[in-house]
């Protein structure tokens, strides 16, 4: 019996080898040793010179370091906020009988598994000035007067119309679907006659934002970074999708006929069903994307020269750059320092939103 128990031992140990040894080599020893060098002067090619706290103390007197921390907790909140309510919604639509599911389900899938370098090159040529973004916006611009014309007319012609049947006492629904094709109709002739006399006419307006080669602020952060957040939602959506994906399919059929029985609707239905059974899946994907955003790294690298440092940096980006300055002396015990403040900031935030936010267990 000691014999089996042994060898089976000796097997799970052969089979965890490769992974311990992995965990120890690049996590364990790696933490021990910028442990060590964040309280040391090391420029990699002369002895490490041991300064105790002045590493710490001088990060936070270093206005890029300041920059960076203010631009990674604003990038942080914002992209986790918008791509958890992003991946639900798509969750919940490619869960929905609709038809052609299979296709929708592949096509929400794919960015997540295309290059971040490729996406990264797609994206810087997406935000030239000349790009397509800036073309798309020049389009919209251009044609705004008739998009305005058709959804005001188009809501002045639906409220009359419900309003028209409330007065006769019939249970019309400001969003009838019947009506809204009719005041659609109204509102694409009305406009057409608008565009033909000469009532309404297309903007000159061109859209020519400098989305990336550019300091400006825009709100929280630099309009650059607003470009990366664009891109980092694009590209984290999909995975987090298929985690609620996987959450909405467990959720008993039970619930929603019962709701439907007395007569809640579909929004009622998601709020108190659907978001509530969501709570363990909803922990992960905001715990992931907290730590995800804290250490994004490559897409604001790739950039490159393409933006200025000071519109792109993280704290991140932030150790790197100090590790490896362009053209500069290496300051591993600055760069050290700078990426245990990371992860202290990690672990802090993580540790709040499983205190104070999203629960880890659904409501029964």
């Amino acid at each position: 019996m000691n014999s089996l128990r042994l060898r089976e031992q000796v097997y799970g140990w052969l089979l965890a080898g490769p992974f311990v040894l992995t965990l120890v080599v690049f996590f364990l020893y790696a933490l021990v040793r910028t442990v060590y060098f964040s309280f040391t002067e090391y420029d990699l090619f002369s002895e490490a010179v041991w300064v105790g706290l002045n590493n710490f103390v001088a990060l936070f007197k270093d206005d890029l370091f300041l920059l960076a921390l203010g631009n990674t907790v604003a990038f942080s909140v914002i992209v986790t906020v918008i791509q958890t309510v992003l991946a639900l919604g798509l969750a919940i639509l490619v869960n929905s009988k609709i038809r052609g599911k299979s296709f929708f389900r592949t096509a929400f899938y794919l960015p997540s598994i295309l290059s971040s370098a490729a996406v990264t090159l797609i994206f810087i040529w997406f935000y030239q000035k000349n790009g397509y973004l800036n073309g798309f916006l020049t389009s919209v611009a251009a044609n705004s007067p008739y998009l305005t014309c058709f959804v005001v007319t188009a809501a002045i012609c639906q409220l009359v119309l419900v309003w028209r049947d409330r007065i006769h006492g019939l249970p019309a629904s400001w969003f009838d679907p019947a009506w809204g094709i009719l005041s659609c109709m109204i509102a694409a002739v009305i406009t057409l006659v608008g565009s033909m006399t000469g009532l309404v006419e297309a903007s000159s307006h061109v859209v020519e934002v400098n989305w990336l080669n550019t300091r400006e602020e825009v709100g929280p952060m630099p309009l650059t970074l607003w470009a990366i957040v664009i891109q980092n939602i694009y590209t984290t959506i999909p995975t987090f999708m298929l985690l609620f994906l996987a959450g909405l399919q467990g959720i008993p059929e039970e619930l929603y006929e019962a709701t439907r029985i007395d007569g809640a609707k579909k929004w009622q239905q998601h709020w108190h069903i659907t978001i509530p059974q969501l709570a363990p899946v909803t922990f992960v994907v905001i715990t992931f994307g907290i730590i995800g955003t804290l250490q994004m790294f490559d897409q604001v690298a790739l950039l490159g020269a393409a933006a200025p440092l000071e519109s792109r940096i993280t704290l991140a980006y932030y150790v790197y750059h100090n590790a490896f300055p362009p053209g500069g002396i290496p300051q591993i015990g600055m760069a050290s320092a700078a990426s245990l403040v990371l992860a202290f900031i990690t672990l802090v935030v993580v540790y709040i939103q499983k205190i104070f936010g999203v629960k880890e267990k659904a409501d029964v």
